[in-house]
């Protein structure tokens, strides 16, 4: 194998090649700023969905009650969700996939006993569905990482779960280092007149 070859290259990858350039993406450098980190993984985000089949691609926070979507990467021509929309968590297939209600990889959403039932509930169909929780190093559950296809992707494999799982553990990562690295507010000097 080559290794003096460019990463992003579009075509020749090798089976582990998107596992590489996900780690490159989200740890060039650990004091990127929020724009940058946004932009990588909005990057990330397309790769997954364009090496993976899928036709969307997010990253969710749980927020008060609601699973907002920060990130997403969707099919050309597809206009299904929108970065900052956000809805109830409790009925969101992301919280049953982090308290183990549904599983985290399910190759044929219309053939899986627990997922089956739900399909009814939804706007848009769901064929193959991948989540992973994205988990912060205190043990905080940020959100999910996820992703789908309209219709069963015949390239979606188990394999696709432990990229998804790599990708949220990077990210997770990156999200605490932008916790850690925000400066702290300014020290505003008491210019206030004392009797001394």
């Amino acid at each position: 194998m080559n290794r003096n070859r460019n990463p992003f290259a579009p075509t020749g990858f090798g089976p582990d090649d998107i596992e590489v350039q996900v780690s490159e993406l989200l740890v060039a450098t650990a004091d990127q700023s929020d724009a940058e980190l946004d932009q990588s993984i909005g990057e990330v985000l397309k790769l997954l969905r364009e090496r993976m089949g899928m036709d969307v691609v997010f990253v969710s926070e749980f927020v008060d009650g609601q699973r907002v979507f920060r990130k997403v990467s969707q099919a050309p021509g597809v206009d299904l969700l929108a970065e900052g929309q956000g809805e109830p968590l409790e009925q969101s297939w992301c919280k049953r996939v982090v308290d183990g209600r549904l599983p985290q990889y399910i190759a044929d959403a219309r053939q899986d006993p627990a997922t089956a039932p739900l399909l009814r509930d939804l706007t848009f169909p769901i064929g193959t569905h991948i989540s992973t929780p994205v988990v912060l190093a205190n043990g905080e559950v940020f959100g999910t990482l996820c992703c789908f296809s309209f219709e069963p992707s015949g390239r979606a494999s188990p394999d696709d779960l432990s990229r998804l799982k790599l990708t949220a553990r990077l990210a997770a990562q990156r999200l605490e280092n932008r916790r850690t690295v925000r400066p702290a507010p300014a020290q505003v000097p008491d210019w206030s007149l004392k009797p001394r």
